[in-house]
């Protein structure tokens, strides 16, 4: 059991926690520790992750989102370099398959454009799609050239490395199961005995709002659970694919719709859906929990946002169970792809934040209380964006952790 008393303990060994504690080890002379649940940092979200460097297209100018996607994309692509981490500035092609998607297409290239994004170009016909995606079918479309891919988990595990060079400590195997406040200390309990931390940050993803909770903040939102599910192309049909296919997306929702990603270290991915888990860490269509479930099942906002979406949440479902009804959606993008030219990989479950009037929260959300910091909503384009999230995480500790800098 571990007697040390550190300046700031972060739950949460995913990649925005460990952004944030190399963000403050390199501006403070503190002891820092990271008590991550998993016996491997990067175990959920990041490590799930379909390892897209988001370029900022899609949020709303001057959002946390936009903002930190823009500026982290940039610091992403000059720490991969400067860490010889795989990479590839690829771009990607936006594709609009119907007239009825033409002004949420033009709406995009605007925000882009908003958010700074030079060179991007519109395709404004089927053959200036196949420029880029040969196979790809659209009636119009936007080359996004700012668009990589990227190891998420090797990125994870190069900010751990440079934490623990600078003095931090990473404890894995470190659930939070209980908390309490002790004059001007909070202790943590966690199965690797006690942990005793004069401040604290949450970026326990999936389990965000129950940490918050469990240290007297209301979040003011739950989060729900989304799996993702993909497919992956066979080598034979690789081809069909140079980098990049995304449809146009629904604004109604915070996900992208079914697309095509080329990884850095080889293949093609194809997804995700959007289903609900019946679990927190449920990658498996058969996990289930039943103290998750009865948790949203009993929350208000679950059953508003059930009423609103209902329709979609059951074409997600249907797409989970039918391979035949996932490939459909795939072939609105690629019409040559066959049922035989994929097959089931990996999932991951995004941590999703609901709000009780039944919105799902599109900004970043983070919470601050005295000597805490809550990250209670950091989907995408948290990857791509850590580094920045990072940043502002430890200006935040700045105000209110009374931190001296180097």
């Amino acid at each position: 059991m571990s007697t040390t008393t550190y300046d700031v303990a972060i739950i949460g060994g995913g990649i925005v926690g460990l952004a944030t504690a190399m963000a403050l080890t390199d501006r403070f002379p503190l002891s820092l520790v990271v008590l991550e649940s998993e016996d491997h940092l990067a175990a959920h979200q990041t490590g799930h992750n379909s390892g897209v460097i988001h370029s900022g297209l899609y949020y709303k100018p001057g959002s946390l989102k936009a903002r930190n996607c823009v500026e982290g994309r940039q610091a992403m692509y000059q720490f991969c370099q400067e860490h010889g981490i795989a990479h590839d500035p690829c771009g990607k092609v936006v594709v609009a398959t119907q007239p009825s998607e033409l002004p949420a297409l033009e709406a995009l290239e605007k925000r882009g454009v908003a958010n700074g994004l030079d060179g991007i170009r519109r395709l404004n016909s089927p053959e200036e799609i196949h420029e880029y995606e040969p196979h790809a079918s659209g009636i119009a479309g936007l080359y996004v050239p700012q668009t990589g891919i990227v190891d998420y988990t090797q990125v994870t595990n190069t900010y751990a490395e440079i934490v623990q060079n600078a003095g931090g400590v990473i404890q894995t195997r470190s659930r939070v199961t209980a908390f309490r406040h002790t004059g001007n200390e909070f202790v943590l309990q966690t199965p690797q005995g006690e942990v005793i931390c004069h401040n604290l940050i949450n970026c326990a993803g999936l389990q965000s709002d129950r940490v918050a909770r469990m240290c007297g903040v209301d979040p003011k939102l739950q989060i729900l659970p989304f799996r993702g599910e993909y497919y992956e192309l066979t080598p034979q049909s690789e081809h069909l694919v140079n980098n990049l296919i995304y449809p146009v997306p629904d604004p109604r929702f915070p996900f992208l719709g079914v697309h095509f990603t080329r990884m850095v270290h080889g293949g093609i991915e194809a997804g995700p859906n959007a289903v609900l888990a019946f679990m927190r860490e449920g990658y498996r269509f058969g996990d289930i929990s039943i103290p998750d479930v009865l948790q949203y099942g009993l929350y208000g906002g679950f059953w508003r946002m059930a009423w609103k979406y209902w329709q979609t949440s059951v074409g997600e479902f249907y797409r989970s169970l039918s391979k035949r009804a996932f490939v459909h959606a795939l072939q609105r993008l690629l019409p040559e792809l066959r049922l035989e030219d994929v097959h089931r990989s990996g999932s991951g479950v995004r941590a999703q934040a609901l709000e009780p009037n039944g919105n799902l929260a599109d900004d970043f959300r983070i919470v601050e209380a005295e000597h805490m910091v809550h990250v209670l909503n950091a989907p995408s384009p948290a990857a791509t964006a850590s580094i920045s999230i990072g940043r502002s995480i430890a200006d935040m500790a700045v105000k209110n952790f009374e931190l001296v800098r180097v």
